[in-house]
């Protein structure tokens, strides 16, 4: 996926075929549905490259893809873009070294971000290194200015933000960064769900072993993340459950060392319930 160029910026082409590949891969994992999400790559000081509106990202052609200006303005392209660029051309006014955004609805994390649930606990030394902590921006109405605006203030410190309702936002130095970047926020949900729901426990990394990790991380040239919540102990689902104040009673999750009992019809029920709950308000 690499090109050789003195600029930083990738040519016009490349950026395409770069977002066309990593576009069948999103829909491919089923991060999006139907004409679900976008994303954009940076080709000029003044340039971005971006998918369009109405288009399934699964099937883009390099004719499809549109060419804006910083503000939004059409340069080059027969299709509208997404009415959602707006907040990938927030990130990159924020951040100019940012080269790539990538929006999805990938299921899990968008069902922490439905929960009210950041992705922020210390469990897997390469969430800690590559991702960092995840937090969840303030709901906003779709395709509106509301949106950049509740992003804005998570840009400069994380790599990736849940979108209350919505989905999820990464955004890195390439393309494929701010892909995978996508990829580690739907598998560290994964995980947080098996271990927090699923098994009801979970022996996170102490606050000495987030340090050392976060020294791998500056190695790596990855000085955003923020600090992943870290702990010296066991910390079982009451503690997530209540941070966003819901509750799984008809669940019986045990946290010793005799096992776990869940009862699956039980858990889909009582997470659907959630769901609800927080869409009704």
């Amino acid at each position: 996926m690499g090109y050789t160029s003195n600029s930083k910026y990738m040519p016009v082409f490349e950026a395409k075929k770069q977002i066309i590949e990593m576009g069948r891969r999103m829909y491919a994992k089923g991060f999006v549905a139907a004409n679900d999400g976008n994303i954009s790559c940076r080709t000029g000081a003044n340039e971005i490259v971006c998918t369009p509106t109405g288009v399934s990202k699964g099937f883009l052609t390099p004719d499809m893809l549109v060419t804006t200006d910083m503000s939004g303005k059409v340069l080059t392209g027969r299709m509208s873009p997404s009415s959602e660029v707006k907040m990938h051309l927030r990130v990159y006014n924020e951040m100019p070294d940012i080269m790539a955004v990538t929006h999805a609805h990938p299921p899990i994390a968008t069902s922490f971000a439905i929960a009210g649930i950041p992705l922020d606990k210390a469990v897997l030394p390469e969430q800690v290194v590559i991702l960092g902590s995840v937090p969840i921006a303030k709901y906003a109405l779709t395709g509106t200015h509301e949106v950049p605006d509740s992003i804005a203030p998570y840009i400069q410190n994380y790599n990736a933000v849940l979108l209350a309702n919505h989905g999820a936002l990464t955004w890195g130095r390439s393309i494929e960064e701010a892909f995978f970047r996508l990829e580690e926020v739907e598998y560290f949900a994964q995980i947080t769900l098996n271990v927090y729901t699923l098994l009801g426990r979970a022996n996170e990394l102490s606050c000495a072993q987030v340090e050392q990790l976060m020294g791998v991380r500056e190695k790596f040239g990855i000085e955003t993340g923020g600090m992943p919540v870290c702990a010296s102990g066991e910390t079982n689902v009451k503690d997530v459950v209540s941070s966003a104040e819901v509750s799984s009673p008809k669940v019986n999750l045990t946290s010793d060392s005799r096992g776990v009992d869940v009862d699956m019809s039980a858990l889909v029920k009582e997470i659907t319930g959630i769901v609800l709950k927080r869409l009704k308000g």
